[in-house]
């Protein structure tokens, strides 16, 4: 026998058992998740920085034994932030019985798509980047949020503009779908609370950048601010071009818009641009979390710089793995589920989720930054204007 068909046979040998033992993505000494986001196109900057935080996580446990003696893995499988895509590789995630359950997604329109497939069978849904209202349903019994909801952005948003400032004029660029509409609506019901309506509104497709229509329209009323709901790359667009024509408007985004892809993306045009952010300041080693994450983070990539989606990433990493450490050496899907359901506080140091009865989202902390002249990120203090 040849030395490589020794080493073919011997590789067979060794991957026949674990097929056969690999049901719900559990072995004897290892566990598998999946990720179904978007790892190309106008958001692949999302999906890649969730990868690189649960990575970080994942391999932090590993270093020391992994969970119960079973070493952590993730698999990810690009939709390209294309719903009908998303939900054909979820199906397959399902009909593969391969994972243990679903972390990282990325997206509204995506996650709308796949979570009731997801939900049908059964299947966590951990820790999804996005604020939408219907992840927050927990009678589903499978899906687990970290981060506050885009209509807590939103007021954060209108608070500051409004309340705070003193602005008049209040514009919105959204991107025409689910995802845009729920901002939309957020917008919205802050203004209305405050006896105010939008001064104008604009759309544009998903996975493009054709913003410039949007931007006239939204030019004419010449608003004190435009509130964005979007992907990094065509709300860089809208504030590239709009600088070009002399707006002097406040540009203010969301945090799916992903703050160091969105501050990367518009280079010296950048100075002033508004994020609101859902987790803490990932430079700010004074906490306990934070520090670890930028250790974890080293650990697994030493050219890799903090940022905000990567530590979200990684704390949806940490929850995950909370519940693998409840659910006990005897791991099948079902109690893994039961342990996530059963979390009630889960202190990451410095950072707590809080879960309980009707309860599914861990935090509900909003916070203003605003990105500085060398393309960084200075926190905004309630109240002023840094």
């Amino acid at each position: 026998m040849s030395f490589n068909l020794k080493v073919l046979t011997a590789a067979a040998l060794l991957i026949v058992p674990s097929i056969s033992t690999a049901e719900q993505g559990i072995t004897s000494n290892s566990v598998v998740f999946a990720q179904v986001a978007a790892f190309e196109g106008p958001a692949a900057a999302l999906g890649s920085g969730m990868r690189l935080g649960i990575t970080a996580a994942f391999e932090e446990a590993n270093a020391s034994g992994g969970v119960h003696g079973r070493m952590l893995k993730l698999e990810t499988l690009d939709d390209g932030y294309e719903p009908d895509r998303s939900a054909a590789l979820v199906k397959g995630v399902v009909d593969g019985n391969n994972h243990i359950g679903l972390i990282g997604a990325v997206g509204t329109p995506t996650s709308s798509a796949t979570q009731p497939i997801a939900s049908e069978a059964g299947l966590p849904f951990i820790g999804p980047f996005t604020g939408a209202g219907f992840l927050r349903d927990a009678s589903h019994g499978n899906i687990f949020n970290v981060r506050a909801t885009y209509a807590a952005e939103t007021e954060a948003w209108i608070k500051h503009l409004v309340d705070e400032q003193g602005m008049k004029s209040i514009a919105l660029l959204y991107q025409d779908d689910g995802f845009g509409r729920v901002g939309l609506k957020g917008v919205t019901a802050a203004l209305e609370k405050r006896g105010m309506a939008l001064a104008a509104e604009g759309t544009y497709t998903r996975n493009t950048v054709a913003v410039k229509k949007a931007l006239l329209s939204i030019r004419k009323s010449k608003p004190d601010a435009v509130v964005m709901v979007g992907a990094y790359k065509p709300v860089a667009e809208f504030i590239k071009l709009a600088r070009k024509m002399k707006m002097d408007s406040t540009f203010v985004n969301i945090s799916f818009v992903g703050s160091d892809a969105l501050s990367q993306e518009l280079g010296d045009a950048g100075e002033g641009v508004i994020i609101s952010q859902v987790v803490p300041f990932p430079w700010d080693a004074s906490i306990p979390v934070v520090a670890q994450y930028a250790d974890a983070l080293k650990a697994v990539d030493a050219d890799a710089k903090p940022g905000f989606v990567s530590l979200e990433g990684y704390m949806v990493g940490r929850l995950a793995i909370e519940g693998l450490e409840t659910a006990g050496t005897e791991l099948t899907r079902e109690s893994f589920l039961a342990a996530m359901n059963g979390l009630t506080t889960v202190d990451l140091g410095g950072v707590t989720m809080t879960y309980g009865s009707g309860d599914n989202q861990g935090m509900d902390d909003v916070f203003l930054t605003r990105i500085n002249k060398d393309g960084g990120f200075d926190p905004i203090v309630s109240g002023g204007n840094s």
